[in-house]
């Protein structure tokens, strides 16, 4: 019976021989979801720039954790393996060091979850297009401006787009010049009824 793989980084301390599986913590028949899910777990104990552990031993189990990702992701490598693993021809050092050829046209999109920090900066951005539309309309308001108003073109478009004889009963209608009020201010004078 074989024992428990170790977890965390004690898991890159038994030398370059290790078995990809026993370094991802995953079985033989896991799948390819779970192999990402397992590296990516793993990396982020593992990367030097995030763990603990001196940065030449985080450095090579970083590089042990990819190489045996890169042979476990690859179907034809991890069936190569596994064939060889089960009739015990190849020990496992000699698959793990092998460089690794990735042949891709693109890259394989990853689907993850938003985490806190992207959330929490998408619901900021909401609050402050909010806030910013809500201020902007308060200030037009408060200095009384008009918050819907036809384009000086509208009645030139609804004139054209009648028919003839609707055109000539209706008269165009022609913007009111503007005027200045007692203020200094120049506005448009309002169409009487």
């Amino acid at each position: 019976m074989s024992s428990p793989p170790a977890s965390g980084p004690d898991a890159f301390a038994d030398g370059p021989a290790s078995d990809p599986y026993l370094l991802l913590q995953l079985p033989a028949s896991a799948s390819a979801e779970d192999l990402r899910t397992a590296f990516r777990r793993l990396s982020k104990e593992v990367h030097p720039d995030t763990t603990t552990l001196p940065a030449a031993e985080a450095q090579e189990a970083f590089r042990r954790l990819r190489q045996a990702y890169a042979l476990l992701s690859d179907p034809a490598r991890r069936r190569a393996y596994d064939a060889q693993r089960q009739t015990g021809a190849a020990s496992p050092a000699a698959w793990v060091g092998r460089p690794v050829t990735v042949v891709s046209s693109r890259p394989e999109p990853v689907r993850r979850a938003l985490s806190g920090g992207e959330w929490f900066a998408l619901v900021l951005l909401a609050v402050a297009l909010v806030l910013s539309l809500v201020l902007g309309l308060g200030v037009a308001w408060a200095r009384g401006a008009e918050l819907v108003r036809q384009p000086s073109w509208w009645g030139e478009l609804r004139q054209e787009s009648l028919p003839p004889e609707a055109a000539a009963a209706e008269p165009p209608t022609v913007p009111a010049p503007a005027t200045a009020s007692p203020t200094g201010s120049v506005s448009p004078s309002l169409p009487q009824p």
